[in-house]
């Protein structure tokens, strides 16, 4: 009987902990200044939250058949694989079309070389560094 309620409130915690992280995500890309600021709310925390909920569903329908469902974990994996991936080519589009950003992030980002600092951060492929 103890082992049900401890496991339901491992649930139930995952579950408020994933609501929270998936508001705090929400209402930083609502409420942060520029482009670069905003990617880190749904890549961030939005999608630590949705990889609690999911453990919380996981973890529920385990106790609930007796088994576990594959489901959640391809649904996990899947998420945890492309939200990085998708946020590294939002930034990078985001420095190739020159967005403009808020003056207390300005900054010489490291991994730039010398070259593709200037009036253009990013020189496009087909037409050089000029």
């Amino acid at each position: 009987m103890t082992h049900y309620v401890i496991l339901e409130g491992v649930i139930a915690f995952l579950l408020v902990a994933g609501g929270a992280f998936v508001l705090i995500g929400s209402l930083g890309m609502a409420h942060l200044r520029d482009f670069y600021m905003r990617l880190h709310g749904p890549t961030k925390a939005t999608t630590l939250g949705i990889g609690c909920m999911l453990m919380a569903s996981m973890l529920y329908f385990w106790v609930v058949d007796g088994r576990p469902d594959a489901q959640e974990v391809l649904i996990t994996l899947f998420l945890f694989i492309t939200a990085p991936v998708s946020a590294h080519l939002m930034a990078k589009t985001g420095l190739h079309m020159q967005l403009r950003h808020v003056d207390k992030t300005q900054g010489r980002p490291s991994e730039l070389r010398e070259e593709e600092i200037g009036e253009k951060p990013v020189p496009h492929p087909d037409r050089g560094h000029g």
